[in-house]
């Protein structure tokens, strides 16, 4: 009979990434207190330590928290995601040299999970040491490092990692006894567990269940009946029942969303129409980048519902494809032709989306007895789409689409970074200057 080999999971996460990577190239900006904010420098979505320790909360509109940042001079920086994209990239191919490529699952931008099953005799802790020394040396990023027998094991050993300092930024979970792990569980609210919604917190602390101690203690075929699987399945993990699937690839999306609020309102057609038709290219090559095509497709305009003196007006349609495609030309048509029909005129519009939805594989199409064959026309434009996206994965998104979507020009719509840092790495005008003294 063979043995139960237990797991060894590692979670390894970047202490407030975007904040992080602001300050990789910015050693000035150590210790002192920074935000990212969110498209057009709406909200904050990224805070660093000292910011956490003033109170300000994720989300929080950046207009109202002036005099805050003022007081404890706070820098404020507009959301750079070439710079962290490229920063992530470098982050992941370090932890890559710690496991082989199928256990490793990149699940954020951000985290990453490592699977230590198979080295048995690893000491994970000082394993977990090793990690982040190298991350810091080799990219700049402080990491913290989370071990357990399951993902959401490993997940909150993470997080007791982050807030106790007495850790060193590493806790391996599989190392403690039962009693210390339900004594660290113990510590932690039941809202610090994974999957665990506000709601459901509360709902759960109504009968008694408070801390993720309390939560590991539940019956899981009981918390299923008064619940959801979901949290079944996370009572599970905490008790060592591997309920998360490993993923080694992101599973392909069933629905695909391009949208930005614009730098100002928006009121006729043609303007709307050179978003709309951006938006859709972004679209349609991540729908061709995982192999889809879409049967659905849908078009959202929005007005700004915090200026209550405006009219308001958020409108939106889909339409079932005669086809399913992935083709932008076919799509952009499509998407312009809802956007027009949707539209009112006196409104100011701040945003306008497309969604594509019903995907599926591009291989398994269901046809019918009265389907022509494909024509060469159909093999030219798939292999003009191709051209397309090696296009614009060698001199960056946008560089070609259809009509307007693929003119380099400075855009009336595109959306406020007036706080933009620049980009670093992946810029010949834009790399670091070092001056020998």
């Amino acid at each position: 009979m063979a043995l139960l080999v237990k797991r060894r999971l590692a979670l390894v996460d970047a202490n407030s990434f975007y904040c992080s990577a602001e300050r990789i190239f910015r050693p000035d900006l150590e210790g002192v207190p920074v935000v990212v904010l969110s498209n057009n420098d709406g909200c904050v979505v990224a805070r660093s330590a000292e910011v956490k320790k003033l109170g300000v909360a994720m989300g929080m509109p950046w207009f109202q928290m002036k005099d805050l940042a003022r007081q404890h001079n706070i820098l404020a920086f507009s959301s750079n995601y070439t710079l962290y994209g490229d920063i992530s990239r470098r982050f992941m191919s370090v932890l890559a040299q710690f496991v082989p490529p199928e256990e490793q699952e990149i699940y954020s931008i951000d985290e990453c999970f490592l699977d230590f099953t198979h080295q048995p005799h690893l000491d994970l802790t000082a394993t977990g040491h090793v990690m982040r020394d190298r991350v810091k040396r080799w990219t700049g990023l402080p990491v913290c490092v989370g071990c357990g027998s399951t993902k959401t094991l490993a997940k909150f050993a993470n997080n007791v990692a982050k807030k106790q300092a007495q850790w060193g930024g590493v806790c391996d979970l599989t190392a403690l006894s039962e009693t210390e792990l339900v004594a660290v569980l113990g510590q932690f609210d039941v809202r610090d567990v994974w999957g665990v919604g506000r709601k459901i917190a509360m709902q759960l602390m109504s009968y008694g269940v408070r801390t993720a101690a309390d939560l590991r203690a539940c019956d899981a075929k009981r918390i299923r009946e008064r619940f959801t699987v979901v949290l079944e399945r996370t009572v599970s993990e905490l008790q060592g029942v591997s309920c998360v699937a490993w993923e080694n690839e992101p599973p392909a999306k069933q629905q695909i969303i391009a949208s930005r609020s614009f730098g100002g309102p928006l009121y006729t057609t043609e303007q709307l129409a050179e978003p709309v038709r951006f938006h859709m290219a972004r679209a349609a090559e991540k729908l061709r980048l995982q192999g889809s095509i879409a049967g659905t497709l849908g078009v959202f305009l929005e007005t700004n519902r915090f200026r209550p003196q405006d009219p308001q007006y958020s409108p939106s349609r889909a339409i079932h494809l005669p086809a399913a495609t992935d083709d932008t030309a076919v799509l952009t048509t499509w998407a312009t032709t809802l956007m027009r029909a949707i539209h009112k005129p006196g409104f100011r519009y701040v945003k306008a989306g497309v969604m594509l939805m019903d995907l599926r594989e591009r291989c398994v199409v269901q046809g019918s007895l009265f389907d022509a064959a494909p024509t060469d026309r159909d093999l030219r434009r798939e292999r003009l789409m191709g051209v397309l996206d090696r296009a614009n994965g060698k001199w960056g998104r946008g560089t070609m689409g259809v009509g307007s979507a693929g003119v380099k020009q400075q855009r009336g719509w595109a959306m406020s970074r007036a706080n933009l840092s620049p980009c670093y790495t992946t810029r010949w005008d834009e790399l670091r200057e070092v001056l020998a003294d």
